[in-house]
């Protein structure tokens, strides 16, 4: 079943299952893979992030619906409120018109001994104020939400709620998307090693093949983190000439460099890879090039060396010329190599 729906999908990428071999003898070929391990650790790492996610949505899920009943409750409270201190204020407007009747009635009189006792009355106390008490972190956080949706409309609720289920929606639609772009881009990682050269095939949805010929290559080193050594795991990286020494660099910028991720063979990688390179020098070969430039030069040797026997007397020194020239190029070429 997931044969089938990934070959349909490498299909409709327009991907090839397996990448063409480099250059080099076929019967040398050399196929690696990341290890299993590698694949688990992708797999671990997916699990956490997708686990966080969940955590996330769920968590502000929980807050919505707290500030939702708690500004509801806070909103009925004030209300009655309101309309508790409405009742009361109009209440004592009616006793301040009650008192200021019962003054009129009484004449100067009451008036008179309300002036003159007013020295006998004891002082005022001062009024207390109240100190507020400060609420910060996370009540203080849940404390502004609530404020904030008092103020809201009645309808931004209900939106609030149609926004958390497209999006619990999408989470759960990206699962199994983003398990099988995990997936797949573990098996479409290609290391493949002949004799003269060197590719390497990551990714499906971006494809990205490098290849690299002994004759440039310079450098094989082996790399291993912590997690990678509990893992079996480790990294073999091959630079060629031209190679890029920022150390901070990614590894897709650099033209010049490979990465073999995620291998459990490293070390077989890279005596593989050190001994053709070792083999392939002392052959005295050269890239494809070069080749075929050393194979022109010894045709057109050939071509003089027969012209010589059917050229006139006035044309031998010429032709002797000629080879000499020819053999020092080749002489030259041989030390370069």
């Amino acid at each position: 079943m997931y044969n089938q729906k990934r070959d349909l999908v490498l299909r409709w990428l327009k991907v090839p299952p397996e990448p063409h071999p480099p250059f080099g003898d076929p019967a040398s070929l050399r196929v690696f893979r990341a290890g299993k391990n590698y694949y688990k650790l992708r797999m671990f790492g997916w699990g956490v992030a997708e686990f966080i996610a969940f955590a996330g949505i769920l968590f502000w899920a929980l807050v919505f619906v707290y500030v939702e009943e708690t500004a509801s409750i806070e909103k009925a409270r004030r209300a009655t409120t309101a309309q508790v201190v409405a009742q009361h204020k109009a209440t004592l407007a009616e006793h301040a018109r009650q008192a200021a009747t019962d003054i009129k009635a009484a004449g100067g009189t009451a008036l008179k001994n309300i002036i003159e006792g007013k020295g006998d009355q004891p002082a005022a106390k001062k009024p207390t104020t109240r100190k507020r008490a400060r609420i910060g972190g996370w009540q203080g956080f849940l404390a502004g939400l609530v404020e904030i949706a008092i103020v809201l409309p009645a309808w931004a609720f209900p939106l609030l709620w149609v926004l958390k289920i497209v999006g619990l929606t999408a989470y759960l639609l990206q699962l199994p998307l983003t398990y099988a772009i995990r997936r797949l881009d573990f098996e479409m990682r290609w290391y493949v090693v002949t004799d003269r050269s060197l590719r390497i095939r990551t990714g499906v949805w971006s494809v990205q093949e490098s290849t690299m010929s002994f004759a440039n290559l310079q450098q094989v080193e082996v790399t291993q983190g912590p997690l990678q050594r509990l893992l079996g795991l480790a990294d073999v990286k091959v630079q060629s000439a031209g190679g890029s020494d920022n150390p901070h660099g990614k590894p897709g910028d650099d033209l010049h460099t490979g990465h073999f991720h995620g291998v459990d063979n490293a070390h077989e990688i890279r005596d593989l890879i050190q001994d053709r390179l070792r083999r392939f020098r002392e052959s005295g070969l050269g890239d494809p090039e070069e080749a075929r430039h050393a194979a022109q030069a010894a045709a057109a040797q050939h071509h003089a060396a027969v012209a010589a026997v059917n050229a006139p007397a006035d044309d031998i020194d010429v032709l002797a010329a000629a080879r000499e020239l020819a053999a020092e190029a080749k002489a030259l070429r041989v030390a370069l190599g």
